[in-house]
């Protein structure tokens, strides 16, 4: 199994599989919405999580019309809806070691980003 954070893909390999552009994806850097690692040759070198990213990247750009702007800032609320899913899970799973003769509680399939971006018209 691949470890998903594990630096795979050269520029040229991502903008093919993505259909942008290799200058895109520096300007998506300059930006700073992604961050490829570095080879000792200063090459980029992106992983599945950066390809994800930079998915979500050109459907908010391509789909919605955000700006890079926007873009960052729903990418930063992402992340801390993220942090406050893993948390939620956390005290869940402590309320229910707590309360173990009480009916469980149903939890929620899909993160609150998910179901916020992704959800059916």
């Amino acid at each position: 199994m691949v470890d998903y954070d594990a630096p795979l893909y050269l520029i040229s390999v991502v903008a093919k599989i993505l259909g942008v552009h290799p200058q895109t994806l520096r300007q998506y850097e300059k930006e700073g919405l992604v961050e490829p690692k570095r080879t000792g040759g200063k090459m980029r070198l992106y992983s599945q999580r950066d390809l994800d990213k930079i998915k979500t990247i050109l459907r908010l750009t391509r789909d919605m019309g955000v700006n890079l702007a926007g873009v960052d800032i729903i990418l930063r609320l992402k992340e801390r809806l993220d942090e406050l899913d893993r948390l939620n899970e956390q005290l869940q799973a402590h309320m229910q070691q707590n309360a173990q003769n009480k009916p469980e509680t149903k939890q929620i399939t899909k993160t609150s980003y998910e179901l916020i971006l992704f959800k059916k018209a």
